[in-house]
């Protein structure tokens, strides 16, 4: 495949101040893109807001010969959602990419969680990716094309403890990419999502020495691709890390079908119901599943 650049294309990366949002922002940028680095400059767990972050980034990108604006709207309200696509859209008048990637922690054992913890994260994290998407969902239509990327986790996919409000949020994420990736079929819009493992400030604490090689920038060569007009997926969620990249999928197992189904039946068949190692998946809008 040719080398893959994004002249005349405008894309939005939220969240990217830092970690994996930064790398995307930089890269696209690199590759042609103009770019708009949208983040609140707030804390891992979204407190406090400056644009500092944003501004770094779009120095970074000018000096290297690219163009970026820095937005400092919070993703987590309607109106900053529509105020980070107005200013790409005023600035460069169309939108062509989207990676919906800001995030904030606020773990807790679920013993101990609260309702303001679970508000927050997914305010931030699916909340935010439905204002943005919501935002410039209109533009894409209108232009019969557009690439969205979610920034998934395997917290959500799989699950990891203390992290219920973050889990159910970037679930949610799946959900949303599976619904976009229908709707937006006819209009030439892909939306896939990526589960990235990556050492970044909201994981640094987590992953301890693991970490050393789990550059963030190992992660954005999927983002890349999953942008580009000649990618061909969509609904699609891949595993990143490290310079391993998988697809995760959902799958249905052959299971059974009785029409006197019984607690007792089920019961007797459970083994051959939960057996994986024949499974239907999903085979993309308007087509059936495939084996």
């Amino acid at each position: 495949m040719s080398y893959m650049t994004f002249d005349d294309q405008v894309a939005i990366v939220t969240g990217a101040g830092n970690g994996l949002g930064r790398c995307h922002a930089l890269e696209l940028a690199r590759r042609g893109a103009r770019v708009v680095v949208n983040d609140l400059g707030s804390a891992v767990d979204g407190s406090g807001a400056s644009t500092s972050a944003a501004q770094a980034v779009v120095d970074e990108i000018t000096a290297a010969g690219g163009t970026a604006i820095a937005n400092g709207d919070s993703v987590a309200t309607p109106e900053g959602g529509a105020a980070i696509a107005t200013a790409a859209h005023e600035a460069f008048g169309r939108i062509d990419i989207l990676v919906n990637n800001a995030g904030i922690l606020r773990d807790a054992a679920f013993k101990n969680m609260t309702p303001e913890q679970v508000d927050a994260v997914i305010a931030v994290h699916l909340g935010g990716a439905f204002n943005v998407t919501r935002a410039v969902w209109p533009v894409m239509r209108v232009q019969n094309y557009g690439r969205i990327i979610q920034t998934t986790s395997g917290t959500g996919l799989f699950g990891n403890f203390g992290q219920a409000n973050y889990g159910a949020a970037k679930m949610g994420l799946v959900g949303m990419m599976h619904v976009l990736s229908i709707e937006g079929a006819r209009n030439g819009i892909a939306v896939n999502a990526i589960a990235p493992i990556a050492r970044t400030r909201m994981t640094e604490d987590i992953m301890g020495e693991a970490g050393a090689a789990m550059d963030p920038e190992l992660v954005t060569p999927v983002v890349v691709y999953l942008a580009h007009r000649d990618c061909d997926r969509t609904a699609h969620i891949y595993s990143v890390g490290a310079g391993k990249v998988s697809r995760v999928f959902i799958g249905v197992s052959r299971g059974i079908e009785d029409v006197e189904l019984s607690a007792e039946s089920v019961a007797a068949a459970i083994d051959f119901i939960d057996d994986a190692s024949a499974f239907t998946i999903r085979g993309g809008p308007g087509k059936p599943a495939m084996a």
